[in-house]
């Protein structure tokens, strides 16, 4: 990972947090600003052109440190689901990902100041008996753990807060970096999984099926709550076998019993985001798909929706109980 300018945030600018960043690029032309909005909000910017040569952004978040869940995603019926964004964008580039709909820039902006978002965290646990959090919600935190270590500082912030519930998103082959952690009831790694044929087509720069499962493997053997998410399952041509052949890789390689529970959904997503994304690319069949939109999303008519949840509900409980598939 290189990125040939830094720009760092006047208030941030001597962190210890800071410095131990700088440290991984010190090639790295670094340039001083006084808000990151000014680099990151500015006008006519291309997503996709930008990650071709994306800059790093270091700054201080000033409000806003913890969101509501949005209300697309499943909170496995345990809590009151939030989310922060201590990091916003990611090193990835898959084509369904919302946050190329979301944010003009592709640089990658990290939050220095931490402790502000432990502490709003603590203020919501005073009257929340229990609380989910995703700290990599929008970004893959653990893709970028050997150079933001912030997975690290997570657990060891939660380990002593039982009714803090975190989930940690990845697609990423970095269960190493976090390895010589003890794992933790209350800490769940989520690997989203999809299949190689997918991967290859629409989820670039991402680590292969293999890969993503040879760290699952290492991450249960540790004593890791592993949670897998099939998500999004797409209706491509030849689905049926694809997806049928993929689950059949899965469950052959990570014991069932051994995974604490599974997610799935379809392809969805925001109508103003998928019409900015199309905008920028005309490179993926996968966003030109004649969705519709139901329950305030773009997504696949009802009974596509229902044929792809059917089938992969189905062949997922052959291996798994159906009351830890939610979807």
């Amino acid at each position: 990972m290189k990125f040939s300018h830094i720009y760092i945030e006047s208030d941030v600018r001597n962190h210890p947090r800071t410095q131990k960043i700088l440290s991984n690029w010190k090639d790295s032309v670094l340039i001083e600003v006084e808000d990151y909005k000014h680099v990151f909000n500015r006008s006519n910017l291309h997503f996709q052109a930008q990650k071709k040569t994306p800059r790093l952004i270091l700054a201080n978040k000033k409000d806003r440190f913890i969101y509501n869940g949005s209300p697309l995603t499943d909170t496995f019926h345990r809590g009151k689901f939030y989310y922060n964004t201590t990091i916003l964008n990611c090193t990835y580039n898959c084509d369904y990902c919302f946050l190329q709909g979301m944010y003009a820039s592709s640089h990658i902006v990290v939050f220095i100041n931490l402790e502000d978002f432990f502490s709003e965290v603590d203020r919501i646990l005073e009257s929340e008996n229990k609380c989910i959090l995703s700290i990599s919600y929008e970004t893959d935190l653990l893709a970028l753990e050997r150079y933001i270590p912030y997975t690290r500082e997570w657990l060891d912030f939660s380990k002593d807060r039982p009714n803090l519930e975190l989930e940690i998103r990845t697609k990423s082959s970095s269960f190493k970096d976090i390895q010589s952690i003890p794992s933790q009831p209350n800490a769940i790694l989520a690997w989203t999984l999809s299949p190689e044929e997918v991967i290859q087509k629409y989820e670039k720069k991402t680590p292969t099926l293999n890969r993503r499962l040879e760290n699952i493997s290492r991450a249960i053997e540790n004593g890791w709550n592993v949670r897998l998410s099939f998500d999004p399952v797409l209706h491509m041509k030849g689905w049926r076998s694809i997806y049928d052949a993929f689950l059949s890789k899965v469950f052959s390689s990570i014991p069932p019993e051994k995974i604490y529970d599974i997610s799935l959904g379809v392809f969805r997503i925001s109508p103003d985001y998928l019409k900015k994304i199309k905008k920028q690319r005309e490179d993926s069949d996968l966003l030109y798909y004649p969705f519709q939109l139901r329950k305030n999303s773009m997504t696949y008519p009802e009974s596509i929706e229902d044929s792809l949840k059917a089938f992969m509900i189905e062949k997922v409980s052959n291996f798994y109980p159906k009351e830890k598939i939610f979807h």
